[in-house]
């Protein structure tokens, strides 16, 4: 009788070998105070609880519009580009991002990506057994165009602003590095709606470059997973025919038509972040902190204990002491540029005056 193999020996090669994507820890307990992953600390609009209500209905039985027509309407018109064509939806632009891999991307040909940036380009690269180019950042966070332009890659990820940080780059900047590189170049901009430019007026200029951004941390709709990109029309039909046929569900497409409609409660919530998020930052510097120019919903800062002291070992200290408390921040202590930092996201004043507080207990005992 021939041995029976377990189905982690069928499984392919590159599959068995993969180290899952580890997100921020998502506790279920709602007592502890949630810096981790980025999430806005405020409610969405009242259009969107208005919206899913009346969708939740006798709509559920039918299948979502397949292509989100009607939000690709809306997100052209935002952003103002020619027609419905310029724009894609996806399941979280993670989604998009693993389609932009599943149709650039194999053995042979490479996506790049700077390092620090977000972690989850790799694992998808994996997943796809896709070859990969890594760019390195320097400690000034200055973005290294002509290496990025010649790293040889066929897809390029460029986190702007850049997670973990929080520094953004400059359209100027951008647009040299389109002019240079032949590949395609996918901004990610996440975070874009807390920063002071965009890449999106790029896109009909540059057609090998493409912008992609979420309604989780701006709209507070992390729960509902959408995700969109700007790029051109050809781009556009490319990730139509490598899409789930319905990937992004019926109550998520009126939710970001919902939150997309309500641009004056959006704009308050944004600039409510961005005043909390100079303000902390400010208030950290004070105590010896150096903390990266941040254009993000988050403060990415180096702790100094009592002792004047930096370092891994302070970070972590930190790290753990407020973890004890039951408040999430990240930390990324497998990188010698980012070891030393704790990334933390701004939520509302009563959750950073109770992170504060807690900072200075800390800084009494460390």
């Amino acid at each position: 009788m021939k041995p029976n193999p377990s189905l982690s020996d069928r499984a392919l090669a590159h599959v068995q070998a993969l180290h899952a994507y580890v997100p921020g820890k998502q506790p279920q307990d709602a007592d502890w105070i949630k810096l981790n992953t980025n999430e806005n600390p405020y409610p969405p609009s009242p259009r969107v609880a208005e919206a899913i209500a009346k969708e939740a209905g006798d709509p559920l039985r039918k299948y979502p519009n397949p292509i989100c027509a009607t939000l690709r309407e809306e997100l052209a018109q935002h952003f103002h580009l020619p027609s419905a064509d310029w724009a894609f939806v996806g399941n979280g632009s993670d989604e998009i991002l693993n389609l932009l891999i599943r149709i650039f991307c194999d053995e042979e040909k490479s996506a790049g990506y700077m390092v620090p940036s977000y972690s989850l380009y790799p694992v998808l690269l994996a997943i796809q057994n896709a070859k990969q180019v890594s760019v390195d950042f320097d400690g000034s966070m200055t973005l290294p165009v002509e290496e990025v332009a010649n790293c040889g890659a066929n897809l390029f990820f460029l986190t702007s602003p850049n997670a973990p940080t929080g520094v953004g780059f400059t359209t100027d900047t951008i647009r040299s590095l389109a002019e240079q590189y032949e590949g395609i170049l996918v901004v990610d901009e996440a975070y874009g709606a807390f920063a002071e430019e965009t890449a999106i007026s790029l896109v009909e200029e540059f057609p090998n470059l493409c912008v992609t951004r979420t309604f989780s941390k701006s709209h507070s709709l992390a729960g509902m997973r959408v995700g969109y990109l700007l790029g051109n029309p050809e781009l556009i039909d490319l990730l139509d025919k490598v899409r789930d046929s319905y990937n992004v569900n019926r109550i998520s497409q009126v939710a970001g038509l919902a939150a997309l409609s309500d641009v004056e409660y959006y704009d308050g919530l944004i600039g409510k972040i961005k005043e909390t998020r100079d303000r902390y930052k400010k208030l950290w510097e004070g105590l010896g902190w150096f903390s990266y120019p941040s254009q993000a919903n988050l403060i990415f800062t180096q702790p100094v204990n009592s002792r004047g002291e930096t370092g891994p070992e302070v970070a972590k200290s930190l790290f753990d002491f407020l973890f004890g408390e039951k408040i999430l921040v990240r930390y990324f202590g497998n990188d010698t540029r980012t070891d030393s930092f704790l990334r933390i996201s701004v939520s509302s004043e009563s959750e950073m005056e109770t992170l504060n507080n807690k900072i200075d207990q800390w800084l009494k005992n460390a």
